[in-house]
């Protein structure tokens, strides 16, 4: 870009960081929304068992677990509500839910997709003049702290009998569809983590915004190559489930392997990063 294109955006550039910093309303929407309750967590060091689904001579093997520095996070303190998601529907800027998803003042939003989570994102940012957007697997991992699942099955990274894994995942899918309860919860019927953040872990699964990869490794552990999904997105709850983005109802189909998620939801966390006044004001431009 030539140093004269760059002075051209100036003005524009001055005029959105006037509007994000004022907060000057220049919409005529009418729905009435509060900033939801959030947590803060103060970065930090923690372990993350990576994302990315990892194979080996073309067998699947567990993924690296790494430290890793987790940044200050803003993030809802609850998932988004049913209710609240429904405001954005009303408004005429959301898909309204699935038909099917349950309804009530003091339950999760459930039937929504990756899709719809990233619009009800923008419309929360529009209306409360703070930029909202998903968490990414790794974020929404330090937040959850002790009560994120880790996935792995333990076993001999050297093994060349695949026997060995297939009985390992059976005996945990046949866990996991044991304790499945598919009906959303109030909110604070699974309690809360060590960072203040409530239900996690429950039966809603959260949508995040890392896409599905897969990596294959050589004799020795190196990576070779990978091959990553982003139509395909990771949701976490009692366990990681990758779906395609526009899944409402995983139960119906969606998930690449194993039980699918009871429900899939979301939670928001706050931007902060020095730009996210320039997105909230084209945003408001946008209208």
């Amino acid at each position: 870009m030539s140093a004269y294109r760059g002075f051209a955006y100036l003005p524009a550039l001055t005029l959105a960081l006037m509007l994000g910093i004022s907060g000057v309303n220049i919409t005529t929407r009418a729905a009435e929304v509060t900033a939801p309750d959030t947590v803060t967590i103060r970065a930090g060091t923690f372990t993350y068992r990576e994302s990315a689904e990892y194979f080996r001579n073309g067998y699947a093997v567990d993924a690296p677990k790494v430290d890793r520095r987790g940044g200050a996070i803003e993030i809802m303190k609850y998932q988004v509500s049913a209710a609240d998601y429904d405001k954005c529907a009303a408004d005429s800027a959301c898909t309204p839910r699935d038909p099917k998803a349950a309804r009530g003042p003091k339950l999760p939003a459930t039937g929504v997709s990756y899709d719809d989570a990233v619009v009800y994102a923008a419309w929360l940012s529009r209306k409360t003049g703070v930029e909202w957007r998903l968490p990414s697997d790794e974020e929404l991992a330090y937040a959850a702290g002790s009560r994120y699942p880790d996935d792995a099955l333990e076993l001999p990274s050297d093994s060349r009998n695949p026997a060995l894994r297939w009985l390992a995942e059976y005996e945990r899918e046949a866990v996991r569809k044991a304790t499945r309860n598919p009906s959303p919860q109030p909110f604070g019927t699974f309690g809360e983590n060590e960072n203040g953040l409530v239900d996690f872990g429950g039966n809603i699964w959260e949508w995040t915004t890392t896409c599905l990869r897969r990596i294959n490794l050589d004799a020795v552990g190196n990576a070779v190559d990978q091959d990553a999904s982003c139509g395909i997105y990771i949701a976490t709850g009692k366990h990681r489930s990758p779906l395609s983005s526009f899944v409402r109802e995983p139960k119906n189909g969606g998930c690449s392997v194993g039980a699918p998620p009871d429900n899939v939801g979301f939670r928001l966390v706050r931007d902060d990063r020095w730009y996210s006044p320039f997105l909230f004001a084209i945003r408001r431009l946008s209208l």
